[in-house]
């Protein structure tokens, strides 16, 4: 019998790029994430978009910057993603 792997190498966190929308106090930015799906009926293209609270720990990300954000710990009751870097 062998034992399970259970080494930091086998879990990956989730990436999302998104767009900055909203500063939301201090080290905290609300980022846009938009995806395209199809209607499952009529297949046309729409746009989706979410929204997630994202820790900035340099506080220098602005309105308008796209970012790319990762998955972290919880770090206050919604914000649970963190901003990597600003993407161009």
């Amino acid at each position: 019998m062998s034992t399970p792997d259970t080494t930091q190498e086998g879990t990956r966190k989730r990436q999302l790029s998104g767009t900055v929308v909203r500063k939301s106090g201090a080290k905290t930015v609300s980022v846009e994430i938009v995806r395209v799906v199809a209607h499952p009926l009529y297949g046309k293209r729409m746009n989706r978009t979410s929204r997630y609270l994202a820790h900035d720990e340099s506080n220098e990300i602005t309105v308008g910057d796209a970012v790319l954000i990762e998955e972290s710990r919880p770090l206050s009751k919604r914000k649970r993603w963190v901003v990597i870097k600003k993407t161009v």
